[in-house]
């Protein structure tokens, strides 16, 4: 089903593709656009997560990494993939102080997560877990797929419409049609990315809750990375608005415009669901019945 809807996906992000090469060009401008689009469209399959990661400035975690506090996440987070059955991925960091996460790949044997040093030096230890077993969620359930190519394609989109605004073709509309192509072609991107993600988060808070062992930690955790998020400006993706939606949290909290990207439920929503969880698993606050791989980790880090 979730390749289904990305096949679905990448029709609809086409057309709008093609309509904005349409604006410009007429058919011969459109025609390229849908040639542009269908390699796209391939290349971005099997390397749209490589684009994400350098577009938003992540390094991978290596074996020899310094840090004990990235080391400490990286061995916990390896050890929630195990916990839950699934292959390893590959671990990113982020160098932004805004605290956040998100996951991309094309599948789980062919995923990455990634944190960002704010959530790191912002979220407790069975916190940080919370958030990445969400991530694990979304790579267990192939939303990565959808998320990542929706993301590259969209971004392209946006690209694509500002240039209509000084090569449009005056015969279909001068000037006005060029203002609004520039303006609905990248919120109708925006549509498809909300569209695929308000539900999906919802879903990845519950099983995340589930692999970490409570849902506790991960509703403190959204509790503060909204804080944050709000307070601190992430300049990799305020300059990649298309790939807000990928975040466990709307990064782009920190100017006006960044409504019309916002791609995610109400944090408190989502907190309430996973606190009503945790009763229903009846765990307390506190968490001391609960148990995590985080916990089982040998590694022991900064976090108490």
């Amino acid at each position: 089903m979730g390749t289904l809807k990305t096949f679905i996906l990448l029709a609809v992000l086409t057309a709008l593709f093609m309509g904005v090469g349409y604006l410009i060009g007429g058919a011969v401008g459109m025609a390229i656009a849908f040639a542009v689009a269908l390699v796209m469209n391939v290349y971005s399959w099997w390397n749209a997560d490589k684009i994400v990661l350098r577009m938003q400035g992540a390094r991978e975690v290596t074996p020899d990494e310094r840090s004990p506090m990235i080391q400490t996440f990286a061995n916990d987070t390896r050890a929630l993939a195990e916990h839950a059955g699934m292959p390893q991925p590959k671990i990113y960091v982020i160098d932004t102080p805004q605290p956040n996460a998100f996951a991309t790949g094309r599948d789980p044997n062919n995923a990455a997560v990634c944190a960002t040093m704010g959530l790191l030096n912002t979220l407790t230890r069975e916190e940080v877990a919370g958030v990445m077993a969400h991530e694990l969620a979304h790579v267990q359930h192939r939303d990565t797929l959808t998320m990542t190519v929706t993301a590259t394609i969209a971004g392209a989109i946006g690209m694509l419409s500002s240039f209509a605004l000084f090569f449009g073709n005056r015969e279909r509309g001068g000037i006005v049609s060029s203002i609004a192509i520039m303006i609905f072609a990248p919120m109708a991107a925006g549509l498809v990315q909300m569209a695929i993600s308000r539900s999906r988060e919802y879903e990845a808070d519950r099983l995340g809750a589930e692999i970490c062992g409570n849902p506790h930690w991960l509703a403190s955790a959204l509790e503060k990375i909204d804080r944050g998020a709000k307070a601190t400006l992430n300049q990799k993706a305020e300059d990649n608005p298309a790939m807000a939606h990928m975040y466990i949290m709307n990064p782009l909290a920190g100017r006006k415009g960044d409504s019309l990207f916002s791609t995610h439920p109400a944090t408190a929503n989502r907190v309430e669901a996973l606190r009503k969880l945790a009763a229903e698993m009846n765990i307390a606050p506190s968490g001391e019945a609960a148990e995590t791989a985080s916990v089982e980790a040998e590694a022991s880090g900064p976090w108490g």
